[in-house]
């Protein structure tokens, strides 16, 4: 069995007992236990939301709470290695993301979706997704989604580097990784909430590991091609984007709108990266209006 380094605050295996206590459902993959929940019409047109580089399904609250409301069946799931599905040791690539998507939605015989929402690096999951399989995806949303070049700190580019990286990331604290997730808002007065929902992953094993193993894969770096790809298929698309986004900046727009021309592009002032969560309000009414044309 590899050598799992150890990680300051993972004290915790997932198992199945941790797991009945939590809400939502499991299912067993190829890959492993994917977390996963589904609610809605069984009838209703199927919007799936992807999730990004750390935060679990949570993230996407307002959302599905809304296209529930509205009629649509809405399925989320935690990504491998965040949440509560499985760390598998295993590189974190879109080989292993996009095997785990198509794996879920044929356990639960899901041949095609209505409309496939990405954040962040979930766009570039999304993006690949649909450029895989664009007879399974009728349409695609993106929102601040990662996968562009960025000129990394070099205390950033030293977790990249085996060893060296498990012992820095591996001793960072709490209070750390809770400033990083607040960069992700526009407004401070969110970020308690939201980090108290962040911080119960971070104590089972794996976790770390696997953003490691995401970062050193390239996924947030080369996304542009599978962008591109998508932009070729001329699948009806939306862009949702935060305009004080610094997490993955609100100028790599320009990019995305020239390798997805088609996509319908919506700047959300006063919002940071995840604007469907913090300006609910504002973005809710521009998604239902996408997905009802």
């Amino acid at each position: 069995m590899p050598f799992e380094f150890p990680m300051r605050g993972e004290i915790h295996k997932l198992n199945a007992e941790i797991r009945a206590e939590q809400p939502g459902e499991f299912i067993s993959l190829s890959d492993g236990v994917t977390h996963f929940q589904i609610d809605g019409p069984g009838d209703g047109p199927l919007v799936v939301l992807v999730h990004g580089f750390s935060v679990p399904y949570f993230i996407w609250d307002p959302t599905f709470e809304a296209l529930v409301e509205a009629g649509y069946r809405v399925l989320r799931y935690d990504l491998f290695g965040r949440g509560y599905s499985d760390r598998p040791f295993v590189r974190n690539d879109l080989e292993l993301f996009d095997r785990q998507l198509v794996d879920l939605l044929d356990a639960l015989n899901l041949p095609s979706v209505d409309a496939l929402l990405g954040l962040s690096m979930g766009g570039v999951i999304t993006a690949n997704f649909t450029a895989s399989h664009p007879e399974r995806v009728r349409r695609i949303g993106l929102f601040d989604p990662a996968g562009f070049p960025a000129e990394y700190p070099f205390y950033i580019r030293l977790l990249l580097l085996p060893i060296l990286g498990e012992i820095i990331f591996g001793s960072i604290g709490e209070k750390l990784f809770q400033k990083l997730a607040g960069n992700d808002f526009y407004d401070p007065r969110h970020i308690d909430v939201f980090f108290d929902q962040y911080r119960i992953q971070m104590q089972y094993k794996g976790f770390r590991r696997s953003l490691l193993s995401t970062m050193r894969s390239g996924i947030l770096e080369t996304g542009l091609p599978i962008y591109q790809a998508v932009g070729g298929l001329e699948i009806p698309a939306i862009l949702v984007w935060g305009e004080h986004d610094h997490t993955v900046p609100f100028e790599n727009s320009q990019s995305l709108i020239k390798a997805v021309p088609q996509a319908e592009f919506y700047p959300i002032a006063n919002s940071g990266h995840i604007p469907h969560y913090e300006n609910a309000v504002e973005v809710n009414p521009l998604l239902l209006e996408f997905l009802k044309k």
